[in-house]
């Protein structure tokens, strides 16, 4: 059966998380699907990743029968995550946008997985073509013709670094305009929130269908 990899990085529980609760209608199409699959799941927030230090950034590009006791320590963390990347059929990504961007705990897991010359910086990345799709909610709107198009530096990130630097196949579901509910001001947009936010959860639940069923064709 197929493994999925679920990574969540919002500081808020799911019932105030709209990227938590989006992610959650994509595995629970996923796991109807596979109810005997197996699904590694990672909360960033509740258990983060140590960020990179030069010990573990020196391991990455030292040959392991080198590494001191300390970098093969350091190594081992960095090791496992890219198993988990490389062993996963499909990855799910919870990434809401802080200050504009991802928020620190997942760009410590990327730090931690990204291996020069394995699962990135070569012609063929260890876990390229692994079909990932990415929640990228965000309070406000960011898309194209829009004043705050150029403040968006998530899907623009994650799509250099996990598409095109990682290999992945790499799908973004939306939820815009989340803080409209709870913002004096947002009070017009939150109908426009709720139907984005309906239509997030709808693509999600079908995203995890469709790659649930063309992963078990192709079993």
């Amino acid at each position: 059966m197929a493994t999925l990899l679920h990574l969540d990085s919002s500081l808020f529980p799911q019932e105030r998380s709209v990227s938590r609760d989006v992610a959650a209608s994509f595995r629970t199409a996923w796991e109807a699907e596979h109810p005997d699959g197996t699904v590694v799941y990672r909360d960033l927030a509740a258990d983060p990743l140590p960020h990179l230090d030069g010990v573990a950034a020196s391991a990455g590009f030292a040959p392991p029968e080198t590494h001191t006791p300390e970098q093969a320590a350091a190594y081992a963390l960095r090791d496992r995550l890219a198993r988990e990347l490389e062993e996963a059929d499909a990855v799910l990504i919870g990434a809401p946008m802080y200050n504009f961007t991802v928020p620190s705990t997942l760009k410590a897991w990327l730090d931690q997985v990204i291996l020069q010359g394995r699962t990135a910086g070569s012609d063929s990345p260890s876990a390229a073509g692994t079909p990932t799709v990415v929640v990228a909610s965000r309070g406000g709107g960011y898309g194209p013709g829009t004043p705050r198009e150029h403040w968006e530096f998530v899907q623009n990130y994650l799509g250099k670094v996990l598409g095109e630097a990682m290999g992945l196949e790499l799908e973004f579901v939306v939820p815009e305009l989340t803080l409209a509910p709870a913002t004096p001001g947002m009070e017009s947009l939150i109908e426009l929130a709720e139907v984005s936010r309906a239509k997030a959860h709808e693509l999600a639940e079908a995203r995890g269908k469709a790659l649930a069923a063309r992963l078990t064709a192709a079993a």
